[in-house]
């Protein structure tokens, strides 16, 4: 018999309405753990709760309403498309802001296929088909899908802290891609109001340094932001690389972002009929977690 439950949210719409957007929420032993949910721009996860309970991140905060949860994201993805007589042209889009960004207009990531399961280990796999969409445009009416991806979040709960490891692997379509440079990728989190660096909340890293600005720019083996989320309790969510994060790169901020990519400081080319794939783990936990044994979790 399965502990794990994966729903999708019911909503009672009036008759001819329907929802543009859905969430699906996974609970073990009758506790969600998260939800996988579709919005406007990029499918993410939120909500995300420690074993207790408590939700460790921030939907769609006022300063950076973009900044999803749990989420994956590019600006400068670089479509490199034959203008003929041998030339190529650069179309640039822009699949972070929900907006139009320094020019780039914003793209999508939807989920086009779901498959989940239950893991021989006790783990629940689930894993996401996704196509990266870009704006309408002149000879693009729909957008063109200039990327596909296949996700996959397997998640192993536990009583004192959740291990959720996700995997991404993008594939160009019909061009060859570039990401970046841009500080605006790959994998990023951010946390609970109450729990940011000026509530109360404590950003550290691997290597011992404390606060965004030290965190910022270095290549530890995890990033770990704990708080406080009312009534007493603290709880925190770290983040590492597991494969494919060459060269590491951290941007991480006190009021409540961390973000972890290879295209910080150099272009990544990915050509047709090539995967992109790269993994990170994340550990949600009640509590404060000694750097031991995030040291041993991440190893």
């Amino acid at each position: 018999m399965t502990n794990f439950a994966f729903d999708s949210d019911a909503i009672d719409l009036p008759q001819g309405a329907w929802a543009k957007t859905h969430r699906r929420t996974l609970s073990w032993r009758g506790r969600d753990i998260l939800a996988l949910t579709q919005g406007r721009r990029r499918a993410y996860v939120y909500p995300l709760y420690t074993p207790a309970g408590f939700a460790v991140t921030t939907e769609s905060p006022a300063d950076h309403p973009h900044h999803n949860s749990l989420w994956i994201a590019s600006d400068h993805l670089h479509c490199l498309v034959p203008a003929g007589a041998g030339k190529i042209e650069e179309y640039t889009y822009n699949f972070y802001v929900d907006e139009t960004f320094q020019g780039r207009a914003p793209g999508c990531i939807r989920e086009t296929g779901l498959e989940t399961g239950e893991t021989a280990d006790g783990a629940f796999c689930i894993e996401q088909a996704l196509d990266w969409v870009g704006p309408v445009e002149w000879a693009a009416d729909g957008g063109r899908t200039v990327m596909t991806e296949w996700r996959t979040l397997t998640v192993r709960p536990g009583d004192a802290f959740h291990v959720i490891d996700i995997r991404s692997s993008l594939t160009p379509t019909d061009w060859d891609v570039t990401f970046g440079p841009t500080r605006h990728a790959f994998f990023n989190f951010r946390v609970a109001e109450s729990m940011r660096g000026a509530r109360g909340g404590r950003l550290v890293d691997a290597e011992g340094r404390s606060g965004g600005g030290a965190v910022t720019g270095g290549a530890a083996a995890w990033v770990d932001y704990t708080g406080p989320l009312g009534g007493g309790a603290v709880a925190g969510i770290a983040m590492g690389p597991r494969a494919g994060v060459d060269a590491p790169a951290w941007f991480a901020t006190d009021w409540g972002t961390v973000t972890l990519q290879p295209f910080r400081h150099a272009a990544r080319k990915v050509s047709r009929g090539e995967t992109l794939a790269m993994a990170v783990r994340l550990v949600v936990h009640d509590g404060a977690l000694e750097p031991g044994r995030l040291d041993t979790l991440f190893a």
